[in-house]
């Protein structure tokens, strides 16, 4: 294999805002090379990223020209989930959005013997299931037949955030000599394979696939969400009218509106988060019992948008989250420049990937994958990451 560029280097491809960058770079990887359909999510990406115009390409990957593509060791693809989302119009791999997946395989293809020796593709949990299995059978087997075996687990950002926020990523090698340990896989945590992905492996036995032995993540955090966010003061118009917040009530069911009231009646102040949900018809909301935050969402299409409840000293507030605190729950830094629109804030948020998830997979699977299968000097950054 050819090293003739720097080592750690990443094309991000359906980069949107730029968090998988956020969460690589901590470990000495340097995008060479990113690509989304949307200006929009560029208009963030580079107001964080001063060096965007250098390798940022926005378009449709099926225009993009494979030489324009710089080549690097990793190539990272989170394809957009809309057709795969229980929370989408489910239409599976071939759908109007989720196709895009087969503009990457066609770069790699082109690429030939200069296409990245690793590749990380990431989706929605959704992406086990849809079409009743055969999406996932056959985005595999497309890394297959580009001389990917792949290993696949599943990721929190719970274990890092106070979001829920289960995705699914599948790591494909190129490198000879790579394990093919077949059972052990069944033996890793829960946290890392979904009962779900237990079946999906187990339908797919024929595929091929390679095995890294990868640490237990963190465990799942139980609290945190009341302390992340932003206290408000009881003057901001962000908090809906007296009105509003008994509408909202009125919608819930007996368990929920206890469930409130009980945090109403506490010496505390606490956070919730809901969702409003049709129910046999009829207009729900249902509040979530621990102090995490739901699965953030675009604020567009047709996925259920999250809101806030305030509630403590025999007060109930309740308003949207806000751009900020949807940052906070990918695990965005403050420094990150929030100067667009709310609904575009909150979809470049929603719509990506929560950063410390990335960072923990580069640390545990990335590097110790580069470190043991390209036989070259790892640079210092590297040896620095890998000894943390």
């Amino acid at each position: 294999m050819s090293l003739a560029s720097p080592i750690l280097t990443v094309a991000e491809y359906f980069a949107g805002i730029g968090l998988i960058r956020m969460g690589l770079e901590p470990c000495g990887w340097r995008v060479v090379f990113a690509n989304d359909i949307l200006e929009k999510k560029f208009e963030m990406y580079e107001a964080f990223f001063p060096d965007a115009l250098e390798h940022y390409i926005v378009g449709d990957i099926f225009k993009i020209d494979p030489s324009d593509v710089r080549a690097a060791t990793l190539a990272t693809c989170s394809f957009p989930c809309v057709d795969l989302s229980l929370a989408g119009n489910m239409e599976g791999i071939n759908g109007k959005h989720s196709s895009a997946f087969w503009g990457f395989t066609e770069i790699l293809k082109a690429q030939e013997e200069h296409a990245p020796p690793i590749v990380m593709v990431e989706n929605v949990p959704g992406w086990l299931n849809s079409n009743k299995g055969e999406d996932f059978r056959v985005t595999i087997q497309a890394l297959n037949n580009l001389g990917y075996a792949c290993d696949v687990f599943t990721l929190n950002a719970q274990s890092f955030t106070p979001q829920s926020r289960l995705r699914v990523f599948a790591v494909g090698v190129k490198f000879p000599g790579v394990s093919k340990s077949w059972d052990l896989r069944f033996e890793r945590s829960k946290l890392l394979l979904s009962n779900r992905l237990k079946a999906a492996f187990t339908a797919n036995a024929d595929l091929d696939w390679f095995y890294f032995d990868i640490p237990k993540p963190p465990a799942l955090l139980t609290e945190g969400l009341t302390d992340l966010v932003e206290k408000l003061d009881d003057a901001d118009k962000r908090w809906w009218p007296a009105a509003e917040v008994q509408r909202h009530l009125n919608m819930m069911t007996d368990l929920h509106r206890q469930r409130v009231e009980a945090l109403k009646q506490s010496d505390q102040v606490a956070c919730r988060t809901f969702f409003r949900r049709m129910r046999q018809g009829v207009q729900r909301v249902e509040v979530r019992r621990d102090d995490i935050a739901g699965c953030l969402r675009t604020a567009v299409g047709g996925s259920a948008k999250q809101f806030l409840i305030q509630a403590g000293r025999g007060e109930i507030k309740m308003r949207t989250l806000t751009e900020r605190e949807y940052a906070l729950l990918q695990g965005v830094p403050e420094r990150f420049p929030i100067k667009v629109s709310g609904v575009q804030a909150l979809t470049g948020f929603g719509d990506a990937v929560c950063v410390p998830a990335i960072e923990w997979i580069a640390r545990h699977v990335l590097n110790p994958l580069v470190e043991q299968y390209i036989p070259t000097e790892a640079p210092l950054e590297l040896e620095a990451c890998l000894t943390t």
